[in-house]
């Protein structure tokens, strides 16, 4: 099969590797038809490594797709040949005390798709996954739709762990995809009013058409003292969304005092550091968000009852010839670029 492998910093190539095929009872081969290009696929592209997981080139890279299902093991139930699904890119065991508590999420034996010494990415023309990881389409959703309830569903996570959405004053800082994607469930969830910033202005504009009450640019403005001037008491919970030391200080800025800072955004380095003296006065709660705990069946409902509609984010598409040029312009948030997607099929 074609599959798309990096190869160094910031080189890709399409190679030739074998066919996955199934091995154990509850496998599910798919033949992938679309993959969206994630800011972490990114990291491994630009820097090799994403904190202390690092690239052994060569490595096949992505994790949001969603296909048509080719071939089932003998254990299969929950999907057959010919259906469509979305593909939680995870697999976790089902059997550690983490697994067992409800937090799959943080599995200790957790391997996961393009991740490095894990799981080869899903940038290639087949995948095999354990059925777990296989959620069927409802009739009305598309494979690109799919594809996008990876990100979406991190979304829908995030807006859980935090605080009760109704009435709520919310800040998102970062408009990428994992931003926007935060900032559609918490309109959908009854969000008072929704404060992003970003360093790019279309992706303010797109999150003013998705539901933002107020839209600042850090590089132009100062956004903790305009938002204090629309919001005086402070903000309930700020979602941090870019992985940006500067980020991390404005939101912890803009919550009142008991408000709940959200850590979505993946930095690129390994440490991060906070004002302990702005924290301890305020009382302010962290909370760490790793990817999602049992939201993609929530997710895909939400879509296919037009509760969530996030066709919006998708801004670009590339044949899996082109991949390198699709990860360049994400990189390089080329464009207007938010959300590339690859059509394998």
């Amino acid at each position: 099969m074609t599959a798309a492998v990096l190869t160094g910093i910031r080189g890709m190539e399409l190679r030739e590797l074998p066919t996955p095929e199934i091995t154990q009872p509850g496998d599910v081969k798919i033949r992938v038809t679309t993959v969206g290009v994630c800011g972490s696929d990114i990291h491994y592209y630009t820097t090799g490594r994403i904190g202390s997981q690092v690239i052994q080139f060569p490595y096949a890279v992505g994790h949001e797709c969603a296909g048509i299902v080719e071939e089932v093991g003998p254990g299969v139930t929950r999907v057959k040949p010919g259906d469509r699904i979305a593909v939680d890119p995870a697999i976790s065991c089902f059997e550690c005390d983490q697994c067992l508590a409800g937090r799959s999420h943080t599995c200790r034996k957790l391997l996961f798709l393009g991740c490095p010494g894990q799981v080869p990415g899903c940038l290639s023309e087949y995948l095999v996954m354990p059925q777990e990881s296989c959620y069927r389409l409802p009739q009305d959703l598309s494979l690109t739709q799919a594809a996008l309830s990876e990100p979406l569903a991190i979304g829908v996570y995030a807006v859980h762990r935090s605080v009760p959405m109704a009435g709520a004053k919310v800040g998102i800082l970062g408009g990428g995809p994992i931003g926007l994607c935060v900032l559609a469930n918490a309109v959908s969830e009854g969000a008072a009013a929704v404060y992003v910033t970003d360093k790019i202005d279309d992706r303010l504009s797109m999150a003013r058409n998705a539901g933002a009450a107020w839209t600042g640019n850090p590089d132009r403005q100062d956004v903790v003292a305009d938002l204090s001037a629309l919001e005086p008491l402070g903000l309930d919970v700020v979602f941090e969304c870019c992985g940006q030391q500067s980020a991390m200080d404005e939101a912890v800025q803009m919550l009142k005092p008991g408000g709940k800072l959200m850590l979505v955004g993946i930095p690129e380095e390994n440490r991060v550091s906070f004002s302990i003296d702005q924290l301890r006065r305020k009382e302010i709660c962290i909370q760490n968000v790793r990817r999602q705990e049992g939201c993609v069946q929530e997710t895909l409902d939400k879509m296919a009852s037009g509760r969530l509609d996030v066709d919006f984010l998708v801004t670009h598409r590339f044949p899996l010839e082109r991949v390198k040029e699709a990860f360049d312009l994400v990189a390089a948030y080329g464009d207007g670029v938010v959300k590339a997607m690859i059509d394998v099929a």
